[in-house]
């Protein structure tokens, strides 16, 4: 049986916090995705946003892994991953020009098979390869205020329409809007398409040693990096940033001198980062 991608995405996207000593946290979203090194070895590498990084003010974050035991229930186990050195420098790699980080982590066996392999973040070409337009529907994994879809710690999905026009090209149109609700703990998340049929090159034993094709089909757009205000009006529109991006990062991660693009557009007016630096209530 094949494996919707939703379902790949879920079991790779993870929450993102960090205690802030006074009862609340800090909350975003990241996802896992397998991007070998350059040598071959397997890697895998946590996407966010940057903001989310940022605004945690200490050196260690918390990754919200989940296990599955014996008798089909699952177990919430955050584990903490290094984001600033002693410093207090940053242990992550961010886009120059847009709103995204990345950093290698040591992840779980478990959670190391669940890393989406890289091609199927998409292209410059992937959304015409689609038919991808305005009107059309994504979807969306996070922690909307910290919260979880039940206890064990899996992300709620969501999904909205692409509500701008046009998409492409990336350098042109760095970011669209997706018309749904977005809250603080959002950022970082996913945002994603299922389609009839899987990119092309896309196979867990060329990218993470799994075994098997790829189970899923579609391809991950971008990732949810702000939301739209006006007048401290929350307009239930979400910015997307290009999986383009995303992939630039990776390439950064790997060679701090990769070519990067620098967007002509700028992002749009009234935009608010979508973390949870009001901070979450535990």
């Amino acid at each position: 049986m094949v494996m919707d991608l939703a379902v790949e995405l879920i079991q790779a996207t993870v929450q993102l916090e960090q205690p802030l000593g006074d009862g609340t946290r800090t909350v975003g979203t990241g996802f896992l995705i397998s991007a070998p090194t350059p040598d071959g070895k397997p890697r895998t590498v946590l996407v966010t946003a940057n903001h989310v990084f940022e605004k945690m003010p200490g050196a260690t974050a918390r990754i919200g892994y989940r296990f599955a035991n014996a008798d089909g229930s699952w177990s919430y186990s955050p584990q903490n991953v290094k984001i600033r050195d002693g410093d207090g420098h940053e242990l992550w790699t961010h886009h120059p020009n847009r709103d995204v980080a990345v950093i290698a982590i040591k992840a779980p066996p478990e959670f190391a098979k669940a890393a989406l392999p890289q091609n199927y973040l998409a292209a410059d070409d992937t959304f015409a390869k689609y038919e991808i337009n305005a009107g059309d529907e994504m979807m969306a994994l996070g922690f909307p205020r910290g919260l979880s879809a039940n206890a064990a710690g899996f992300p709620i999905l969501r999904a909205g329409r692409v509500a701008s026009y046009p998409l492409a090209p990336a350098k042109v149109f760095p970011t669209f809007l997706l018309d749904f609700s977005v809250f603080p703990g959002n950022s970082g998340g996913p945002v994603f398409v299922s389609t009839g049929s899987k990119p092309a090159g896309v196979s867990k034993v060329a990218d993470n040693g799994a075994g098997g094709e790829a189970a899923g089909e579609g391809f991950i757009a971008g990732l949810l990096t702000q939301q739209v205000e006006l007048n401290n009006e929350r307009l239930e529109i979400g910015i997307v940033t290009h999986a383009k991006y995303i992939r630039e990062t990776i390439a950064l991660l790997q060679n701090p001198l990769a070519p990067s693009t620098v967007a002509e557009a700028q992002p749009v007016a009234g935009a608010r980062a979508a973390t949870a630096e009001e901070a979450a209530r535990n």
